[in-house]
């Protein structure tokens, strides 16, 4: 298992809610989580034989932006 941390520009509980169903059809992701509370608003995934660039365009089809950091 992999961890992967990503900045986002999701923002509250609705965006969460927008992104939800795009990242759960991402085979290989265990767990992800953004912490809204913070300006950088990070997203933390637990992955397993996917990839960053799989969460990054499963972002991208919600509307939203997921920036890795390395």
């Amino acid at each position: 298992m992999t961890t992967l941390k990503f900045k986002t520009n999701v923002n509250c509980g609705g965006c969460i809610a927008n992104v939800t169903p795009h990242l759960n059809k991402v085979k290989g992701i265990i767990s992800w989580k953004v912490d809204t509370t913070t300006p950088a608003k990070i997203m933390t995934v637990e992955i397993e034989d996917t990839n960053a660039e799989a969460v990054i365009v499963a972002m991208k089809e919600a509307g939203y932006k997921a920036d890795l950091i390395l």
